[in-house]
């Protein structure tokens, strides 16, 4: 009986024992069943295939950023602190200006984390028309998808197995990788968190930048539009997309942890009023009413 399981992972008990009467066994369902259970046996799972979203259209090379906030890139990468913990980063990179917009750095990341992480730049540094990503399932999630979707963000999915097509977040983690991930020992997260700040600050505003004319990108970065030429940012579209922005709500508001946190940040925001220009403080309420305070 236990070769046919093998054989036939499959099949429950009721086809198994009609296969061993097949065979000229005296095997009834009752009798097939109880050894069945005597030998823990289970019918394994059968497992939902994840639809790939991906296609080579949405690479790089096909959908090149021309201005800033025009695509920006995010992907994950991995270490371990000096105890083998494992450590995750999110990184956020603007393909025109290569300036990295966010580094996050935890033990495990969410879509509830990287929903957190989008509102806080969108604020920041504004809406972007497209975000370029592999098919890991925390940029796949259907609730990142529709939260995207809400505010007319184009969600560009590479083709499965084609790392190159998501080529500016896979050059700027070969550079992370090469002159942080290398060099640094981290003894905690919180040593690691630290060590990352001091990276990207470095890595936007001193570390001159090749293809950028050997500029660091935060300076690039002053230098470019803070949207599309005129004649592509004043469209329905780009509108649409900027008032969608002041009035959507974060879809995490059930969570009493998230709310309060949420709290607290928007305080600390709305604290800085004072000390910057009208456009920023609009910019401000803006980031407070994604996130639903």
């Amino acid at each position: 009986m236990l070769q046919l399981v093998r054989r036939r992972p499959r099949f429950g008990y009721r086809r198994i024992a009609a296969l061993l009467r097949a065979d000229g066994f005296r095997a009834s369902e009752s009798r097939v069943l109880r050894l069945w259970r005597k030998e823990g046996l289970k019918v394994p799972r059968k497992k939902r295939k994840r639809r790939r979203l991906g296609v080579k259209e949405n690479g790089c090379d096909r959908r090149r950023a021309t201005h800033k906030n025009h695509v920006w890139a995010w992907d994950f990468v991995f270490d371990k602190t000096s105890k083998g913990t494992q450590l995750k980063w999110l990184s956020i990179v603007d393909e025109h200006t290569r300036e990295c917009l966010a580094l996050k750095c935890d033990r495990g990341i969410t879509s509830e984390d990287v929903i957190d992480t989008l509102a806080e730049l969108f604020a920041m540094h504004g809406v972007p028309e497209h975000i370029r990503s592999d098919n890991g399932p925390e940029f796949t999630a259907g609730t990142i998808r529709r939260w995207l979707e809400q505010l007319d963000v184009g969600a560009l999915y590479i083709e499965p197995g084609s790392p190159w097509q998501n080529g500016y977040a896979e050059s700027f983690h070969s550079r992370f990788r090469d002159e942080f991930l290398a060099v640094e020992e981290f003894e905690s997260l919180a040593a690691a968190r630290r060590l990352t700040a001091a990276w990207r600050d470095d890595y936007n505003h001193h570390r001159p930048h090749s293809s950028l004319g050997y500029v660091a990108p935060a300076e690039f970065a002053t230098r470019c539009p803070a949207s599309a030429p005129e004649s592509l940012s004043a469209t329905p579209q780009a509108r649409l997309r900027s008032s969608r922005a002041a009035a959507l709500p974060n879809p995490y508001l059930h969570n009493a942890w998230y709310r309060n946190s949420m709290l607290v940040t928007s305080s600390k925001l709305l604290g800085l009023l004072a000390m910057i220009s009208v456009t920023r403080a609009t910019d401000i309420f803006r980031a407070v009413s994604l996130r639903g305070d």
